[in-house]
């Protein structure tokens, strides 16, 4: 099976590290135009620079808060003016503010609700239009696990990713008849600069990795992997989805005795 996006004109929110580098680096090699979209605007270049090098294809690199209004409409506009339409959208970009509920103030509460969940509104909403035009595309979300099972401490991250999974349903449905597919993929345990987990005492390591079917972290290859797969053809009839990437996390109990 070959899936190609060459030449499909891909928007990465959040691109300059962690997952969403990767994602922008494995689309690239894919052929993909990349509309790059971060507020860390000096590691975005970097990113972009990177990309330019290894594929010899130039990205374009776009300062982009996504809880700003004006500044996603711009950023959309800037993307159709250099490729002259929009195939993908990726909503990447996210913020966790780890708190318990009684330690949490209502402006970091907001500030997750802002990112995670007005900046997938404000994108989606800002490209539908040209995707409708198209009668053809894909928006797809970056949840969680945490909108599965949340943790303690995690309630308005876990909250903010329960909201896309929502958002995703409807927008599947009112999108559907342009032919435009929604979908949210919920990562696991990936070690990045977010998650942290790579850090922990390996006693901890342990007894997350213990309720894990593939007793591996994630990486971010994996979920650009399964990224890519929703921006092609073959996912034409996946739409209004939460696909779990997480290792089969919590799948079965006691998942580390299944050798015995």
């Amino acid at each position: 099976m070959n899936i190609d996006i060459n030449g499909r004109v891909v928007i990465i929110t959040g691109a300059a590290k962690g997952i969403g580098k990767v994602l922008a680096e494995k689309f690239a090699k894919e052929g993909a135009l990349l509309s790059l979209w971060d507020v860390q605007y000096d590691e975005l270049l970097e990113t972009a620079k990177s990309i330019f090098d290894k594929v010899d294809t130039n990205p374009l690199a776009i300062n982009c808060d996504v809880s700003n209004e004006q500044q996603v409409n711009e950023a959309i506009g800037l993307t159709v003016k250099t490729y002259g339409t929009i195939d993908v959208l990726l909503v990447n970009a996210g913020i966790l503010n780890a708190s318990k509920i009684l330690e949490t103030s209502v402006e970091r509460w907001d500030e997750v609700f802002d990112v995670n969940v007005r900046g997938a509104f404000l994108c989606a909403k800002g490209v539908a239009p040209y995707l409708k035009e198209k009668g053809n595309g894909r928006i797809i979300f970056a949840s969680s696990f945490a909108a599965i099972i949340p943790s303690v401490g995690s309630a308005a991250y876990a909250a903010s990713k329960s909201a896309i999974v929502s958002l995703t349903r409807v927008l599947a449905a009112e999108l559907g008849p342009w032919n435009v597919t929604v979908n949210a993929y919920a990562p696991g345990m990936i070690p990045s600069d977010m998650s942290g987990i790579n850090q922990l005492p390996e006693s901890r390591q342990t007894e997350m990795l213990d309720t894990l079917c593939i007793r591996e972290w994630g990486s971010a290859a994996d979920i650009a992997s399964l990224a890519i797969f929703l921006a092609s053809d073959y996912a034409r009839y996946i739409t209004g989805t939460l696909i779990d990437a997480s290792g089969g996390k919590f799948s079965v109990q006691f998942s580390k005795y299944a050798k015995l």
